[in-house]
């Protein structure tokens, strides 16, 4: 057995907002929480939003964002866990709809299914959070047993200055049963 393999295995799907540029904190946090991580990406995230080389680098595994053919070797395990951060409106209502038309999708449909625990750190303006759709959507993934994290808006405070994304929250989600909001 590698010490690949004797680690859990992190699932981390990762949507296209632009905080996403941040990602490898994510992944060097776990790492350091000893976790081995693989990297789903939807289509628009991989599209630029975060340096895919740079993380399949830091993980050793390549990202994902297609679904891959019956003959193809299954790239990861079976996650122990799995994060979503950022989170966008798009991914959170399509997910809590059920609809599973991409691979970042099926991932976190299936999950549920499995009963693996999973962490979820919103990145959604408030505008679009002021949506009844967003907010039952919300509603609907927290009965399913999903922690979510306070959600984050990236608004400026009155220096112009962003929060920082807090990365990091998402491994306290998953270590703390029951946790979220």
């Amino acid at each position: 057995m590698t010490e690949q393999d004797e680690k859990p295995f992190l699932q981390l799907v990762v949507c296209a907002a632009g905080v996403a540029a941040g990602v490898g904190k994510l992944i060097t946090a776990a790492q350091e929480r000893h976790w081995e991580v693989g990297v789903t990406a939807t289509p628009v995230a991989l599209g630029g939003f975060f340096d895919a080389g740079a993380v399949e680098a830091q993980t050793g595994r390549p990202v994902r964002s297609a679904w891959r053919t019956p003959a193809d070797p299954r790239p990861f395990p079976a996650p122990d866990a799995v994060v979503v951060a950022p989170a966008t409106f798009n991914t959170l209502n399509k997910w809590a709809a059920g609809s599973a038309d991409t691979l970042a999708l099926g991932t976190l449909c299936e999950a549920y299914g499995l009963g693996v625990p999973i962490a979820v750190l919103p990145c959604v303006g408030d505008a679009l959070a002021a949506h009844p759709a967003y907010r039952a959507s919300l509603e609907r993934l927290r009965a399913m047993g999903v922690r979510i994290g306070a959600p984050y808006t990236g608004e400026a405070d009155e220096t112009g200055r962003r929060p920082d994304f807090g990365w990091e929250r998402a491994l306290d989600l998953l270590e703390r049963p029951g946790a979220g909001s």
